[in-house]
């Protein structure tokens, strides 16, 4: 079996308890998936108060709903599509009601890789605004994609049925916003790689899932 498989079998297993009443069970699946859901969120709306919201809401929405819940997807997918929607509808709220305020995926990366050499704040403020700037004007759509397989790591089939298309629809947003995004950082290249990033920042981020989206062609 693996390592999916069995992330899979225990998530149904512990699904099915909840739908029996096994409360822990269910606190159990949150534990599981609340830091992702968390960043999830936090990657689409940009801003940790309204992510922690939004984390609490879609798992309140899950509890309730949990009885109808019939298997035919993951759980996670399944809550992870819940996110999406929500966040996105707070995103728009939030443009319409003109807020703004610093972004936290900006600041987190900034504050934690220039620690070890405070003279690097400007130059990496400076790369890594114009990378997230570069995926925020990505169509809506396709940012979610990015977020999704690029920054949250899930598998094509995975990123298709959250967003409810086809996974040659995935394929080709993947594809696109690899061409976009290259485009907007030239012709200013990024010299530093993920793999040049310190060690700090690097587990960090990869504990809130927010890894700084550097796409290469490599990258399917």
């Amino acid at each position: 079996m693996t390592r999916a498989e069995r992330e899979a079998a225990t998530a149904n297993a512990l699904v099915d308890a909840a739908k029996g009443g096994d409360q822990r069970a269910f606190e159990a699946l949150v534990v599981r998936y609340r830091k992702r859901i968390f960043a999830l969120a936090l990657h689409i709306i940009g801003s940790s108060s309204e992510a922690d919201d939004i984390t609490q809401d879609v798992f309140l929405k899950a509890y309730r709903a949990l009885p109808e819940f019939e298997g035919r997807s993951q759980f996670f997918t399944w809550v992870y599509r819940m996110t999406v929607n929500r966040s996105l509808n707070a995103r728009r709220d939030r443009a319409r009601r003109g807020e703004d305020g610093d972004d936290p995926r900006l600041e987190l990366a900034v504050a934690v890789d220039a620690r070890s050499n405070p003279s690097l704040i400007h130059e990496l403020r400076q790369t890594y605004s114009r990378l997230l700037r570069a995926l925020d004007a990505l169509p809506v759509d396709m940012r979610t994609t990015v977020i999704l397989v690029s920054l949250q790591g899930l598998a094509h089939g995975e990123a298709a049925v959250v967003q409810s298309v086809s996974e040659g629809t995935i394929a080709w947003r993947m594809h696109e916003a690899r061409r976009r995004l290259n485009e907007a950082m030239a012709p200013e290249k990024l010299t530093r790689k993920r793999g040049e990033l310190s060690a700090d920042l690097m587990r960090v981020l990869g504990e809130h899932g927010l890894f700084v989206p550097v796409m290469t062609k490599g990258r399917a």
